[in-house]
């Protein structure tokens, strides 16, 4: 299989692009597909959430019903 080459983007022009799914990152010129979080990255992820709400619900903080003072 012969790839093409790709002509380098600018990361403004990358900015004007759609969004993807799944997401793309801007590295060196070039669009690159997002891993797929697994495993300990979800495990992670799950327990950051917990941790914030943990702190953030008692004051009425971070949520769509919150008001700003």
């Amino acid at each position: 299989m012969v790839q093409t080459p790709t002509k380098p983007i600018t990361l403004e022009e990358f900015l004007h692009l759609p969004e993807t799914e799944p997401g793309s990152e801007y590295i060196n010129g070039k669009i690159i597909p997002k891993p797929m979080p697994q495993g300990e990255h979800s495990a992670l992820q799950t327990e950051l959430a917990s941790a914030i709400n943990l702190v953030l619900k008692p004051q009425k903080l971070g949520s769509q019903t919150s008001k700003i003072r």
